[in-house]
Formats: C-alpha cells, structure tokens, sequence
C-alpha cells in the first residue's frame, strides 16, 4: 500500500513543478526553501487575513527563506494559488514588499486582484487544479481557530396519525431554514469600504470570498 506523503512533502514537490514557471519569467527561485502549514506570526485573530508568509533569508538561521501556508485551507487549487503568492516573495528575498518586482512577477504567473491578497486568474487555477490532480491528495483537514462553522441541525420528521392517533400530525411553526447564511465581511481599511455578502458554511470550506478589490474577506 502506498504511503500518503505529508503536507510539507505535497508542498515540496508543487514547488519543484513550478520552479520552471518560474525560470520562464527569470525569477528563479532559491535553490533550498523551507515550506511548512502554520499560522502567520502577528495575524489578527489567529490568521483571519493571513493565507501565507515567508519570512526572508535573515530571518533564518540557516539563511534559508521559509514559507508557512495557513491550515485554514484545504482546497488544493486555493493552497497552490497561495504558494505561488509567497514563493514570490521567496524569489525576491522579500525586499519588493508587494509593488515593483513582487507585482510584475505576481501578474505574468497568473495573479490577479490586490497585490496584497492576489487570487489566481481561472486559466492559472485550471492549471493549478490539474498540477494538484498530478500530486495526489492534500492530506490537510481545515483547522477552524474561531469555532467550526455551525451545520445546519437535521430537520426532525413530523409526526404521524399512525404516531399519535389523538393529535394527529405535530406542527411547531414554519419549516426551519435548510441552510444558514453567514455573513462575510471584508475589512473596513479596504478600498471597498467593508463589501459584504452573504454566503453558507459550504462554500466558505471551499474558500473565502474575495471583494471586488480583491481582498479576501472574513466571517464577520
């Protein structure tokens, strides 16, 4: 029986099959990276708004740049597409931040939205969903650091005359909501202003929603 290979060992080989994308655009990448699943050191709300980070080769003591990609994602596709946002910054040391070669870097492998929380463009995650299929399963389950989105409670069968003979079938008011909407909020500092929409527990599994700004939102 083959042996499911670990998270940061699925990280490693997405990084060795896209390191030519990277040569294609003359932003190589460094020859030794570190990648591990964790939360962004100083995020808000134990990573609210952080899907990534890398932390610069000084940082390390081995010289090496290091990325954390957060365990609020399990979508593969989503998981590469943050990836790539921080082995840019792997490539450039960090030193563009997210402007100049960061963004020119950003923009030719397929990014897109605000350079602070870019999103893949839909032919760079068709790529992306067809890299993940040649890698195998993400062995990742969603960490959730504010409580497991609430599931909606199975609606409980009415009663029947066969049941109850007497009172015959039970009501207790309208038929309950098959699905909760949450409310997804983005940040009020974005140039949005706070866009909201409204969403349920299955998509956000999936991935959170983006503003039109391209800033990934929150559960507000």
């Amino acid at each position: 029986m083959a042996r499911t290979i670990t998270r940061e060992e699925w990280l490693h080989l997405a990084i060795d099959a896209l390191r030519p994308e990277f040569e294609k655009i003359e932003f190589p990448l460094p020859e030794k990276l570190h990648v591990s699943v964790g939360f962004g050191y100083g995020a808000k709300r134990e990573s609210a708004t952080i899907l990534g980070q890398c932390w610069n080769s000084v940082a390390s003591e081995d010289g090496t740049p290091h990325i954390f990609i957060s365990p609020e994602i399990n979508n593969a596709a989503r998981v590469l597409d943050v990836l790539i946002h921080e082995l840019i910054h792997a490539a450039d040391d960090c030193k563009s931040g997210h402007k100049g070669a960061f963004a020119k870097a950003a923009k030719a492998l397929g990014l897109t939205g605000k350079m602070t929380a870019t999103v893949a463009t839909p032919e760079l995650t068709e790529k992306l969903r067809d890299l993940a299929n040649g890698i195998g399963p993400y062995s990742h389950a969603t960490l959730y650091p504010m409580g497991k989105p609430l599931q909606p409670k199975e609606e409980p069968k009415p009663e029947t005359p066969e049941d109850d003979p007497e009172d015959g079938p039970v009501s207790s008011g309208p038929k309950k909501q098959g699905t909760r909407m949450i409310k997804v909020q983005c940040s009020s500092e974005c140039e949005c202003g706070g866009y909201v929409v409204r969403t349920t527990a299955k998509w956000i599994e999936v991935g959170m929603p983006v503003c039109p700004f391209g800033t990934v939102m929150e559960v507000a």
